[in-house]
Order: structure tokens, then C-alpha cells, then sequence
């Protein structure tokens, strides 16, 4: 005859109480011993966590803060590079005009100083002319009438002529 050997699913009564008094057993010695430890290393790894994430939000807090500080001292800086890039055009354009008035006023003082010079000598020309054109005429007339023309013939003579000549001119 045959005979079947015990399977697994064949349970006699004193294996189900040796079952429960070992699980009893490693139950009340993990509960005891185990069990705070873990527990305590889950609750010291969470209260870690939970450090690190206040303190990274405060560190994104902080560094909120700090780009907004360095945006607005970023924003002034500029706002005060175009005040003073504005000042020294505003400058440039002042000196540059102040110069361009005093260089034309030079010029135009040059140039009435100028034709003055040209008016004067050419007013003094004229009379060098003159004197000598009558010192000439003058010696010529003597020549042919063959007597001597004095000076105040020759002072009336450069008056008349200097009168022929400013009423031909105009």
C-alpha cells in the first residue's frame, strides 16, 4: 500500500502552538529590541528631512531676497549711469557751444580787424599815390613851364586831385 507523506497544508495541533509561541516570541523581541530603533532611526531621518527642506526653503527665501536687493542696486546703478551719461552729453553740448560762440566771435573780430588793416592801407596807398603822382605831375609842370611850382601849389594840387578822384570813385 501506499502511504502519502505529511504535505505542507497537513497541520497537527502541537505545530500550530509551537507556530504561535515562536511568532510570540519574535514578535515581543522585535517590539522590544528592534522596533525603538527603527522607529527612532524613521524619526530621526524624517526630522533630518524636514531640517534640510527649512532649511533649503530658507536658503530660497534668502536667496529671494538677495537677487531682489541685487536687482534694485542693479536698477539704481543703471538709473545712474544714464543720469550721468545724460550730464556729460548735456556737458559736451554746452562747452561745444560755448566754443563754437567764441571761436566766431574771434572770427568775426579777426575779419573787422582784417578789413579795417586792408581799408587802412589801402586809404594809406592811395595817398602815397597821390602825393607822388603830384610830386611827379608836379615836377613835369615845372619842366614845361620852366618855373618852379612851391609847396603850397603842390598842396593845392594833391587836394584837387584827392576831390577828382573820391567824386570819380562815387
Amino acid at each position: 500500500m501506499l502511504t502519502l507523506a505529511a504535505g505542507p497544508l497537513d497541520t497537527s495541533l502541537v505545530d500550530v502552538i509551537v507556530a504561535v509561541v515562536v511568532f510570540a516570541v519574535f514578535y515581543s523581541l522585535v517590539r522590544v529590541l528592534v522596533w525603538p530603533k527603527i522607529v527612532g532611526a524613521l524619526d530621526e531621518r524624517s526630522a533630518k528631512i524636514r531640517h534640510e527642506i527649512d532649511s533649503a526653503e530658507k536658503a530660497r527665501h534668502e536667496a529671494e531676497a538677495a537677487q531682489k536687493k541685487f536687482e534694485e542696486k542693479l536698477r539704481h546703478a543703471q538709473e545712474e549711469a544714464g543720469r550721468t551719461i545724460e550730464e556729460a552729453r548735456a556737458t559736451a553740448r554746452k562747452v561745444g557751444d560755448e566754443l563754437r560762440a567764441k571761436n566766431e566771435a574771434e572770427l568775426t573780430e579777426m575779419k573787422t580787424r582784417a578789413l579795417a588793416d586792408i581799408q587802412a592801407a589801402r586809404e594809406s596807398a592811395v595817398r602815397e599815390l597821390n602825393e607822388h603822382a603830384v610830386t611827379l605831375a608836379a615836377t613835369m609842370a615845372s619842366k614845361i613851364l620852366r618855373r618852379e611850382v612851391g609847396a603850397a601849389d603842390q598842396s593845392r594840387l594833391v587836394a584837387e586831385s584827392l576831390a577828382e578822384l573820391s567824386r570819380g570813385r562815387n
